[in-house]
């Protein structure tokens, strides 16, 4: 399956788009979701949308890199590579070939928390992909060519996405100082040594611990009401039984990241890469209203205070930014980078922004800046109201982070809602005291 590390180029080529106006979880109370549970367990949530006779179809597991039993770190993205192998029904690789020929688009992609399949197709179709994805819910068909020839395919997935891209070993050691002890340090295509020896019975543990309907979430969007799909889900995964093993329901257990009492500074050099590059990694909470205004007024757009103090006033550096996705399972970053001017030292750019960050800790935001940064996010939520895919996107990554529905359709007044007060708060936690950075500096070979 021609899928990258954390998610596969369809996708990503087509929120990649969505995703310039649509600030990270900017979503509106608009999207009036329905959702029911069947009997096995499997939760299914609607969002219509009657603006063409087309569906999304995702069905999303709540398991990713960061369930990996230890030393086998790769197996949740190896199997969303294997899940396209075959079942009886099905001849190995031909699940995509008959999605296309019926006229849509299907992939698949793997996170630290979940793993989701999708198929964007008429309306009409539905049955039929719902029938074929309740099929290798159950009934995948493994062998050991076939991992021996889709554990190549990975390999030289993390040669090309990894191990030949400076940026990507950067960030792989930075993720891994940033979040010790911890699955989020783990890479999500897995360690390469670990890799080469993953094996067919790895794959088969993995499926049949976590592919079942108890712990798996459907989500529709698209032209097609409740009631069809609730007669359409009870006969295709509604007939889906659980294993028959005591464990009724995956509960996560993780370890918390190591204490970071030192700030770590990590610089790699490479001839690969042509100018310098920064970037500070701090550990932030999940689910932060205030952490989603900090970042818009800190370091998102041509508006923000970093980009104007630094790029526009100072000509500091050629680029500059901040982000943060509020949509974990567990604590995750905030991330602050730039690109110096040439002839302008990382250490002064550093000194400027630690500046600024004083200043917000002190001082706060003023109430101008909040106000636009609100504007900006709620507006910007208006676009993902017309889109097909990107609710059933954030419906299916919010829940299976531990969100609920609730969060989601009550995010545009709970932003409204964040003060000043909040958002220094926020701050604080993330910068302040002694909650350390992780920072990574992408150089030029010394040779060079």
């Amino acid at each position: 399956m021609n899928n990258f590390i954390a998610s596969t180029r369809l996708l990503i080529l087509s929120f990649i788009i969505i995703l310039l106006f649509i600030p990270n979880n900017s979503f509106a109370s608009t999207f009036n979701p329905k959702s029911f549970t069947l009997e096995n367990g499997m939760q299914v949530i609607l969002i219509e949308n009657k603006r063409a006779p087309v569906v999304s179809h995702m069905i999303w597991y709540k398991v990713g890199a960061a369930d990996e039993p230890i030393g086998k770190s790769g197996i949740a993205h190896f199997l969303e590579h294997l899940m396209f192998t075959g079942t009886d029904k099905i001849s190995p690789n031909e699940f995509s070939k008959i999605i296309k020929k019926h006229g849509g688009q299907d992939n698949a992609f793997t996170s630290h928390d979940y793993t989701a399949y999708f198929q964007n197709i008429a309306v009409e179709k539905l049955p039929m992909v719902m029938e074929m994805e309740a099929d290798r819910m159950q009934n995948l068909k493994l062998s050991e060519r076939v991992i021996q020839r889709e554990r190549q395919v990975i390999i030289e997935e993390r040669n090309q996405r990894t191990d030949n891209n400076p940026s990507a070993i950067l960030s792989e050691a930075m993720y891994s100082a940033l979040f010790a002890n911890h699955p989020y340090g783990i890479p999500i295509i897995g360690w390469r040594h670990e890799i080469e020896k993953l094996t067919l019975q790895d794959a088969l543990n993995f499926y049949q611990k976590y592919y079942r309907p108890n712990n798996a979430i459907l989500v529709v969007s698209g032209d097609i009401d409740i009631d069809e799909l609730k007669i359409l889900a009870h006969k295709y995964y509604g007939v889906l039984k659980n294993p028959n093993d005591k464990q009724t329901k995956y509960i996560r257990n993780w370890s918390a990241p190591a204490p970071i009492k030192t700030d770590i500074r990590i610089t790699y050099r490479d001839n690969k890469v042509k100018a310098p590059i920064y970037k500070r990694l701090y550990r932030a909470p999940k689910g932060s209203y205030a952490l989603e205004l900090l970042s818009n007024i800190l370091g998102e757009g041509a508006t923000s205070i970093l980009y104007k103090e630094l790029l526009v006033k100072k000509k500091m550096v050629t680029s500059i930014g901040s982000s943060y996705d509020a949509i974990s399972y567990d604590n995750n970053n905030f991330t602050i980078y730039f690109q110096p001017v040439s002839g302008h030292k990382i250490a002064d750019i550093e000194m400027e922004i630690d500046k600024i960050i004083t200043k917000i800790l002190q001082n706060g935001i003023s109430k101008d800046e909040i106000t636009t940064a609100k504007n900006k996010l709620i507006d910007s939520a208006i676009y993902a109201r017309d889109s097909l895919q990107y609710p059933a996107m954030i419906f299916g990554r919010a829940i299976t982070s531990g969100f609920d529905i609730d969060y989601i359709e009550n995010w545009q007044d709970n932003i409204k809602n964040t003060t000043a007060k909040n958002i220094q708060d926020a701050a604080k936690v993330v910068f302040a005291g002694k909650n350390k950075a992780v920072v990574g500096i992408l150089m030029p070979d010394i040779k060079n």
